[in-house]
């Protein structure tokens, strides 16, 4: 059984990560996949607060974590924020180990892609992306309407995340854009449903509290193309009063609604469609991350290729790289309209 290593230790290595791992671990059914031996974690802000948590071993650096575990036998869950992944995976690539889960985004810049792609390829590192939305009970069931048939071809999907993220995006600097936050988990599953896509349209707007202005963190847009003439819509509020993950089908003879859990207090989806009793089941639970992890552990252990899950991963990269161009330059052109447009001259009395 695989130890477990985990790099970068705040909101989501420890909130989620270790508290999604420590509930399996206790779980009859993973019997033989988790270590029963505490995890070594690893922060480099030693004042992390959570680093005092007695269920794990805390290491001062990556060398010390080194001493204590065999790089074969460990599973990485690097846990950093987007903006600081390429030197971390590259440390860690250094000192041996290959089997490594990182949190989304895969990184924040595409112009960072290139070099992690080198790394997994010249250390031999086996790479995933924490993408649970894919192995959501919800986006199971979506995939299963979509290849049925039963509500006919895929037409459209529109997919709104909305959250109250004032006071995280306010203290922290971790996501760039709001493209950054929740769009990489929606970005995989319609990639997953509609197939490869084109950017066709992209909006980024600020986050404003009072006289705080926090450039780009605000809401985003994107609209997408499919090659196989599926349009998508998805839009993300992070300073919306409520919460919401929804995500809606149009098919050719009907649509459908499903409703992903908006936090780990409630982990149960929601699901209905235009024709009766297709859903048998239309609220049922969905604790994706935990699924998520159960099938990462099954994948490194079994030495599963993981070249699918990187190229889709990537490819989630590059299109929020390409919105996060496109809204940039549709704000430089307003900003240019707004500057040139004729000033109205009052009338003389």
């Amino acid at each position: 059984m695989p130890r477990t290593l985990i790099v970068g230790f705040g909101r989501a290595g420890h909130g989620l990560h270790w508290s999604v791992l420590r509930r399996l671990r206790g779980m009859e059914r993973c019997a033989g996949l988790f270590s029963s031996e505490p995890p070594v974690v690893y922060d480099c802000d030693p004042h992390t607060a959570q680093l005092t948590d007695p269920t794990v071993i805390a290491v001062p650096d990556l060398e010390r974590a080194r001493e204590i575990l065999d790089p074969d036998d460990t599973i990485v869950h690097l846990c950093t924020p987007p903006t600081h992944r390429l030197g971390p995976l590259t440390e860690l690539a250094g000192l041996g180990f290959k089997r490594i889960l990182v949190e989304k985004p895969l990184v924040a810049t595409v112009a960072e892609l290139p070099a992690i792609d080198e790394l997994r390829r010249s250390h031999d590192l086996k790479l995933m992306v924490v993408a649970h939305w894919l192995q959501s009970a919800l986006t199971r069931r979506l995939r299963t309407l979509v290849q049925g048939g039963e509500l006919g071809t895929l037409q459209s999907v529109f997919i709104a995340q909305r959250k109250p993220r004032i006071a995280r995006t306010l203290a922290t600097q971790g996501h760039p854009t709001a493209f950054d936050v929740e769009l990489p988990h929606s970005v995989g599953v319609v990639l997953s449903l509609a197939g490869d896509a084109v950017t066709a349209g992209a909006e980024l707007h600020d986050m404003r509290v009072k006289n705080t202005v926090v450039p780009e963190m605000g809401a985003a847009r994107l609209l997408l193309d499919h090659h196989g003439g599926v349009r998508t819509e998805i839009f993300s509020d992070l300073a919306s009063p409520i919460r919401e993950r929804v995500i809606q089908l149009g098919f050719s003879r009907g649509w459908a609604v499903g409703h992903y859990p908006v936090s780990e207090n409630d982990d149960y989806a929601h699901l209905d469609t235009s024709v009766d009793g297709l859903v048998p089941e239309p609220v049922f639970r969905d604790d994706s991350l935990a699924r998520f992890l159960v099938h990462a552990y099954e994948e490194f252990t079994s030495d599963a290729d993981l070249e699918p899950d990187f190229l889709l991963n990537a490819r989630v990269t590059t299109v929020l790289a390409e919105a996060k161009e496109r809204a940039r330059l549709a704000r430089l052109d307003a900003e240019i309209e707004a500057d040139v447009r004729p000033q109205a001259v009052p009338h003389a009395l």
